[in-house]
């Protein structure tokens, strides 16, 4: 398996306060988290989160949120959108990401079909049983994996993947605070951290942030429209490292 990690990892406990300040700076600055965070090595499996969940534009929103919410956690999320690289296969690097993730975000709440092809997505369910297989027949290191099942309605899995119905699953409802909160109170018990922010706080702040995201890009030169996950990764880092209590 690519990428083990130690038990040290498992007792890094780093938050987003800990990333380099940028207090002061200008945008130009700013510009430079933006573009390189993507880029900072990830040293701890035990801080990052894969999030595995549609990229579609109406899921964009929670999408979004979940990324927020793992960053305001102190945690490293982690998705297939994070390397364009056309050299590497796209399970390859899905392989590969998983087994550099200790925790995961799985939500299955797209089932309807396709508009145009008149089919299902099926990827979801696909990245989730990579990593329950990563758990259940990797080395020690991964078998420590621990992960977070979401659908949209509560039981609605018993019908369309009935093999996972013994797992514990929570309903969203598409609600971006609903999901805020399950994710960080998921964070919690599987960090076994004392010191997370409320799920309230982080939604009042994910608030904020989308509010201010605009002129943050506007100040980056750069269209909200156009921003990549290693964009929004890295400005919502800063905003919340220059606010970090």
């Amino acid at each position: 398996m690519v990428g083990p990690y130690s038990v040290a990892d498992e007792e890094t406990t780093v938050g987003h306060a800990d990333r380099n300040q940028e207090s002061g700076a200008g945008a130009a600055t700013r510009s430079i988290a933006a573009k390189q965070i993507a880029a900072v090595p990830r040293k701890s499996a035990a801080r990052n989160v894969f999030i595995n969940c549609p990229f579609d534009s109406d899921y964009q929103p929670l999408f979004y949120a979940a990324v927020f919410t793992v960053i305001d956690c102190g945690f490293e999320p982690r998705c297939a959108l994070e390397i364009d690289d056309g050299s590497e296969v796209r399970i390859d690097k899905i392989f590969r990401i998983i087994s550099e993730c200790r925790l995961g975000i799985h939500d299955l709440s797209r089932t309807q079909l396709d508009k145009k092809q008149k089919l299902p997505r099926f990827n979801m369910p696909l990245e989730l049983g990579i990593f329950l297989g990563a758990k259940r027949f990797g080395d020690v290191s991964q078998t420590r994996k621990s992960c977070l099942i979401l659908d949209v309605k509560p039981y609605r899995n018993q019908v369309f993947v009935s093999d996972i119905a013994g797992q514990d699953i929570r309903a969203h409802g598409g609600d971006v605070p609903s999901l805020i909160r399950a994710i960080r109170d998921w964070l919690a018990s599987a960090s076994k951290r004392k010191t997370l922010p409320g799920g309230a706080r982080i939604a009042a702040r994910f608030r904020d942030f989308e509010s201010a995201l605009p002129d943050l890009c506007d100040r980056l030169g750069l269209a909200q429209s156009e921003m990549t996950f290693g964009d929004y990764l890295g400005i919502a880092a800063t905003w919340l490292d220059e606010r970090s209590d």
